[in-house]
């Protein structure tokens, strides 16, 4: 089969033949027809993401498919289930082994495209918003890079929660994205000033920043006493350095979020919120925007465009129709 490998964090990965795996105990296997495109893959790619695995290995974070083999001891799915799964590596190829506790089964109507662009984005805000920050109605919700993979999503999220949107972002063309999504006020990150704009709007109870740098800084000057802080990622490279007494006189929290970290020591957090997610899917109540759909043979391309910020939304990968 063909797989879109890393095999040296100094050479670029590329596609290669491998054999077809054979699903182990507790696992299964899965014909992939969609994968997701993650930031977090671009930081794989160069060794520094948390969860790298061992080389060389498979990218790809996030897949949608069908059940094609199950492992011994594996209940309750069969070959040609449409899933999605978050396997954290493995996702670009033409097939894959999961561990099938990871499974989460696709409703009526979801594409195999909106899957794969859908667990990671989703799920990141939806557990940063309902479960860290606990974002109540009529709250003023900053959301930084808000057109970017995950911080569409919490655009959409906040605004079914109640919360006033505040959607920054780069650009004319990626504010209107965000505007299509939901968000009640618009900052143009490459024109105005984060501080002042928000200030004039009463300061925010909750920031979700996918961005880090001077963006969160200038964020952070502009959030009301008791506010939320929510560092999801730092696309911009720069991890902001936060002085505890400033914390102190506002009495803001400052509340980390890896959403694929609960798999390993809460993982109901994970299923219950895709549970959410899903239904809210189905009622037509979210909306996966994904900017490029693209093959195998274009995954660079498809990095390139997260590393470039030229995406909105999600990019995925189109292994199988």
């Amino acid at each position: 089969m063909k797989a879109f490998q890393v095999q040296s964090h100094d050479v670029a990965p590329n596609v290669v033949d491998v054999a077809i795996p054979e699903p182990g105990t507790g696992e299964i296997r899965v014909r992939i027809h969609a994968c997701g495109l993650n930031f977090a893959d671009l930081l794989m790619v160069k060794g520094t993401y948390q969860d790298t695995p061992r080389l060389p290995f498979t990218l790809g974070m996030e897949v949608a498919g069908t059940v094609d083999a199950l492992g011994e001891g594996v209940d309750g799915l069969a070959p040609g289930d449409r899933v999605a799964v978050f396997g954290g590596q493995g996702g670009l190829a033409e097939f894959g082994c999961f561990d099938a506790r990871r499974v989460v089964r696709l409703p009526d109507g979801m594409s195999m495209i909106d899957a794969a662009a859908f667990q990671i984005a989703y799920g990141t805000s939806h557990v940063a918003l309902e479960h860290r920050a606990r974002l109540l109605p009529g709250e003023t919700l900053l959301v930084l890079g808000a057109a970017g993979g995950v911080g569409l999503t919490a655009v959409e999220i906040g605004k079914l929660m109640g919360a006033q949107v505040v959607a920054c972002a780069h650009g004319a063309a990626k504010l209107d994205v965000a505007r299509a999504a939901g968000a009640d006020h618009l900052i143009d990150a490459e024109t105005q000033d984060i501080r002042a704009e928000m200030k004039a709007l009463g300061g925010a109870d909750v920031v979700y920043d996918p961005v880090g740098g001077d963006q969160f800084m200038a964020a952070f000057r502009a959030c009301k006493p008791e506010a939320r802080l929510l560092p999801i990622g730092f696309a911009s490279g720069d991890v902001p350095q936060i002085k505890s007494n400033h914390l102190l006189v506002k009495n803001l929290s400052v509340l980390g979020v890896y959403w694929g970290g609960y798999l390993q020591f809460r993982p109901e957090v994970v299923t219950g919120s895709l549970t959410t997610l899903m239904d809210w899917y189905g009622q037509g109540r979210l909306k996966p925007h994904v900017s490029h759909v693209l093959a195998l043979e274009e995954v660079a391309d498809g990095l390139e465009l997260l590393r470039s910020r030229a995406s909105t939304g999600k990019v995925v990968i189109e292994i199988a129709t």
